[in-house]
């Protein structure tokens, strides 16, 4: 019986060990996710001004065209 204990409590040493890395990539993943949500923030900022720059200039020659 002691083989098969022993033998379990390896099974189970490497299956933790196995979670921890899969833990570890996981919180690296998550901090990869983070840093592209956030340039994914800053692009949409920069083309919603872009969007209002271009509205802008396009109201300002559309009242210059009536004038």
């Amino acid at each position: 019986m002691a083989i098969e204990l022993d033998l379990l409590k390896t099974e189970r040493d490497k299956l933790k060990e196995g979670l921890r890395e899969v833990e570890a990539e996981l919180r690296k993943l998550e901090a990869d996710v983070k840093v592209l949500r956030q340039r994914e923030i800053q692009t949409k900022r920069e083309v919603e001004a872009l969007n209002t720059l271009i509205d802008i200039k396009e109201t300002r020659e559309a009242k210059s065209d009536d004038a």
